[in-house]
């Protein structure tokens, strides 16, 4: 066969019908391949004229001074913090950190990621919630294994289908505090504010809200779907105070909705939390400065960022290592017992 230059270990794979890492461990003479498979993988590559490229080898075995960040999305503050965490700790490493927003789009995860790694990156973080269907994750999965094999360093947040050294926030923790909260302040018709069913985030948080409100047996909850963001928990807290008028919570399901939730109801003359009381998650920075100051669920997440970073440098393990990050309640001005014409005991 006349050799290809651009041949890539990829192409060598999909040839053999086998993993791009299956592939790279039998070149490289690693473990884990019979000797049969690795001398089909050997002569496959000599065949088709694939060159190992020393080059990004080296940047993938940890020479690279960049590390690749991946978030949903840059403009909410939970990511910002984490972004903001990370960046100060890469600065004491003398790395750069190069930032992609992926906007919760799977396709275009995938692409940035595909995109850091065939740029010899140090190492990958990815930020925020994963999908509840695996499979969805099927590419990312695949192309993040490739890269560790070959010396790659990777560390996810707040996700749980992908074999990386994880952050993992206790959400449905937090979701039962926030729940148990507005509960003991005598709150009986709540509202949710879901973001999209299919991010794990979303599942867990609203599990944890479940677990206590459906054992208490004595409270209306209603959840209503909409967009992760400010904008979208704003146009969803009039829908839902329209839809069921004797709400006295609402609970968005991260602070960015909150805040939306606040300004949407401050424009309409609704007094927080005089008729309803407002509650979200994560404790933005900002979350304390806001009028009323918003109760919510603390995560540190300037720490995230940092703690991410160091985990990522550090040597792989013999398997995947998973730190749990605790929640704290934090109660402040926008919650309070409902009004007295619509408590019930």
């Amino acid at each position: 066969m006349e050799p290809a230059p651009t041949t890539r270990l990829d192409d060598v794979a999909r040839a053999l019908g086998v993993s791009a890492a299956t592939v790279s461990r039998a070149l490289s003479g690693k473990a884990g391949v019979s000797t049969q498979l690795a001398e089909r993988v050997r002569e496959t590559a000599r065949s088709m004229g694939y060159v190992a490229n020393e080059h990004a080898r080296s940047l993938a075995g940890g020479t690279s001074s960049v590390v690749g960040l991946v978030v949903h999305e840059i403009g909410d503050p939970y990511f910002t913090e984490i972004a903001g965490g990370l960046v100060e700790a890469a600065e004491e490493h003398d790395l750069l950190v190069q930032v992609c927003h992926a906007g919760r789009d799977p396709g275009r995860e995938l692409k940035q990621v595909r995109t850091l790694v065939a740029h010899g990156v140090r190492a990958i973080v990815l930020a925020g919630s994963g999908h509840t269907d695996p499979e969805v994750e099927a590419g990312v999965r695949a192309t993040l294994e490739g890269y560790t094999v070959r010396g790659g360093r990777v560390v996810v947040i707040g996700r749980r289908h992908l074999d990386s050294d994880a952050l993992g926030p206790d959400n449905t923790g937090a979701g039962a505090a926030l729940a148990r909260h507005l509960h003991d302040l005598g709150h009986r018709r709540v509202v949710v504010l879901s973001g999209p069913s299919w991010l794990t985030t979303v599942e867990d948080r609203l599990s944890g809200i479940r677990s206590v409100l459906d054992a208490r047996g004595d409270v209306d909850l209603q959840v209503l779907e909409t967009d992760f963001t400010r904008d979208g928990a704003a146009a969803a807290a009039l829908t839902a105070l329209e839809r069921w008028p004797a709400t006295t919570a609402v609970l968005a399901l991260n602070d960015a909705m909150a805040i939306g939730v606040l300004d949407s109801l401050r424009r309409r003359g609704v007094d927080v939390p005089g008729q309803v009381s407002v509650v979200g998650f994560d404790d933005v920075a900002v979350a304390a400065q806001l009028s009323p100051s918003l109760t919510t669920t603390r995560f540190p997440l300037a720490d995230m960022g940092r703690e991410a970073l160091d985990l990522v440098l550090a040597p792989p393990g013999a398997s995947p290592r998973r730190r749990r990050i605790d929640h704290e309640l934090v109660v402040r001005e926008s919650t309070a017992p409902p009004p007295t014409d619509h408590h019930q005991e």
